[in-house]
């Protein structure tokens, strides 16, 4: 049966808004539920009753859970990436110590940098996910040289490796019994962060 026309007076907007937000919802649910279950755990039914939504509609908006993984992938590092600026390595340190243990992280922010670690099993949308770390290190590399021009290999590999510290600190403090690191401040973190980065991305 064909859907019936979309509304076109004083109800369009509300309608657009609901939409706006169920995508959003599902986004959010599904986003959790990748990263702390992995992909092969996870099912469609499993996030529309996390969501309280019918499982019809990750369908309507996402094609499929293959599809929702994706767009919960660039929403991650959308944020992640929020910040365009080459900083220093100190400020690196701090923002990233920030993010996993200050004020400003938050649930949403743990499950992106968890989800940059999930296979999907599915081999397009894992290299979506490589080709985001990928960015994500050359990103991190030009705060060594300071510029946006292309950085080296050998810098590029210096970043992956402050990369894959920082979510390694993530994925640890998700387990309490890894003391002191779960229970780690932000200010805790940003001095052993910050002689790592700066050994790293200082030339």
């Amino acid at each position: 049966m064909a859907e019936p026309p979309a509304p076109s007076g004083p109800d369009a907007a509300p309608r657009r808004r609901d939409a706006a937000r169920t995508r959003r919802l599902l986004l959010e649910v599904a986003r959790r539920r990748f990263a702390r279950d992995g992909y092969a755990a996870t099912t469609v039914r499993d996030i529309a009753e996390d969501a309280g939504v019918n499982v019809a509609l990750i369908s309507r908006y996402y094609a499929s859970k293959e599809g929702l993984f994706e767009a919960c992938l660039a929403d991650a590092t959308t944020e992640l990436d929020r910040d365009t600026e080459i900083h220093s390595p100190t400020q690196v340190a701090a923002d990233i110590a920030e993010r996993i243990a200050g004020s400003a992280a938050d649930d949403q922010v743990q499950d992106g940098l968890l989800l940059l670690l999930r296979s999907s099993g599915e081999e397009r949308v894992d290299e979506l996910r490589r080709r985001l770390l990928g960015s994500i290190s050359r990103r991190l590399a030009r705060t060594a040289t300071g510029t946006d021009e292309t950085p080296s290999e050998p810098t590029v590999l210096r970043a992956q490796i402050v990369l894959a510290a920082a979510l390694g600190i993530a994925l640890l403090r998700t387990s309490p019994g890894a003391q002191p690191l779960a229970s780690a401040s932000a200010q805790d973190l940003e001095a052993p962060l910050s002689d790592l980065v700066t050994a790293l991305l200082t030339k």
